[in-house]
């Protein structure tokens, strides 16, 4: 009987313990350096290079493995995707005597097709999508004329090489947000999204030798000229690398984006002051490509890193042969990038667990390094146990802390 009391009495107490609960962090704090996937050419670390004396074609040489810096035909014409997903935009004029020419279809280089509408003066064109349709409209002082709709249109206007007149610049505006262009033509065509399902396409298309790579706005038109040289034919040879290789979602060959290069358009070349020294960059490295075995190589480059570059299979899962790891010292001069050489960020809750598709996660480990010092893998736990792992590079891009480069370094309750 006593021992049956006792044996209760345990039980009892056992029962009336409460279960430990795990307390799920509200945020995650991350302590690293750089900026960007860290692949290829570091930006910091060219403009480090020429400030110590160094070429274009030594940094260049330096950051990609293996290559040659020689003369190609950089003479083509690329389609550069300048408004994706959109409902609706605006193209308009900024210059008196402007002429401008609306086709119905994608007209090409086609010489003698005949326009629907020719305009001048202050104009604007609207464009928006009715089901699979495009439907344009313009407005030419205060009249507004609406023309038959279309699945894509081509834009023309005066003192281009498709259309004699005056030089004229051109607004385009949507999303919030407006852009000046200068050269070559538009098109606007509907392309159905899987989600959204039929949406704009706006490209613009230039010749890559001058027309786009004036307008590149990937590195500061003030910093050392070999860095701007470097990062001219870095975005020639990428250009290049893409070029001609057609993209049905966003009717392009290049987004004029971070995802590819950004485009700035004729914002660039005008810049005040500074805007001369990139165009003579991309005058005086005509033609020279950054090429492997004879073919120009996707010239991946990136802001900083975290003091080394990284290899391609480690960032995205595929191997890149002219790609390496060699030491970037310049990434780390707080002088010369204050901003990145060291950062902290704050990662909430709801943000990591979507991420790793868990319903919450109390826990995140660094599997880990590469020999770049970027993270590996890293591995996040719920509280039910569940564990899901992500590339540090992919981890870098779904939580938009800047680099790959990091330490795990506390929690917030």
């Amino acid at each position: 009987m006593r021992m049956f009391k006792k044996l209760v009495i345990f039980l009892v107490l056992l029962t009336a313990t409460p279960a430990h609960a795990v307390e799920t962090p509200a945020a995650f704090v991350v302590h690293g350096s750089g900026y960007g996937h860290g692949v290829g050419m570091s930006q910091m670390g060219a403009r480090s290079m020429a400030l110590g004396g160094q070429t274009a074609e030594q940094i260049l040489e330096y950051f990609y493995k293996d290559v040659d810096v020689e003369s190609l035909d950089d003479t083509k014409i690329v389609r550069v995707n300048i408004g994706h997903l959109l409902t609706s935009t605006k193209i308009s004029t900024i210059t008196d005597g402007a002429v401008v020419q609306l086709f119905t279809g994608d007209i090409g280089d086609q010489v003698d097709a005949v326009p629907i509408a020719v305009l001048t003066g202050k104009l604007s064109l609207n464009f928006s999508v009715l089901g699979a349709n495009v439907v344009p409209s313009a407005t030419v002082a205060k009249k507004i004329s609406i023309f038959s709709k279309s699945r894509s249109f081509t834009i023309r206007w005066s003192g281009t090489r498709y259309l004699d007149g005056i030089d004229t610049v051109i607004s385009v505006n949507h999303s919030g947000a407006t852009k000046k262009f200068r050269y070559g033509q538009l098109q606007v065509r509907t392309v159905k999204d899987k989600t959204l399902g039929y949406r704009l396409e706006l490209t613009n298309s230039i010749r890559l030798a001058d027309e786009y790579l004036w307008g590149i706005s990937e590195m500061p038109s003030y910093w050392p000229t070999a860095a701007l040289e470097a990062q001219v034919i870095a975005s020639r040879t990428y250009a290049l690398s893409k070029a001609g290789r057609f993209r049905a979602a966003c009717d392009c060959d290049l987004y004029g984006e971070i995802s590819d290069q950004m485009f700035l358009g004729y914002a660039k070349e005008t810049e005040m002051k500074y805007g001369v020294m990139w165009k003579n960059a991309v005058t005086e490295t005509a033609g020279l490509v950054v090429t492997q075995a004879g073919l120009p190589i996707t010239a991946y480059f990136f802001s900083s890193s975290g003091g080394k570059t990284e290899l391609a299979a480690n960032a995205w899962g595929s191997a890149r042969a002219f790609t390496h790891t060699v030491d970037d010292p310049g990434s780390l001069d707080t002088a010369l990038n204050p901003r990145f050489a060291s950062w902290e960020r704050t990662v909430t809750q709801a943000v990591v667990a979507a991420e790793f598709a868990l319903p919450d996660v109390v826990t995140l480990e660094i599997l880990t390094r590469n020999e770049s010092g970027t993270v590996g893998y890293i591995r996040a736990t719920s509280s039910s146990g569940v564990q899901s792992t992500l590339r540090g590079e992919t981890f870098r891009s779904r939580t938009k802390i800047p680099s790959a480069y990091f330490d795990l370094v506390g929690m917030q309750n």
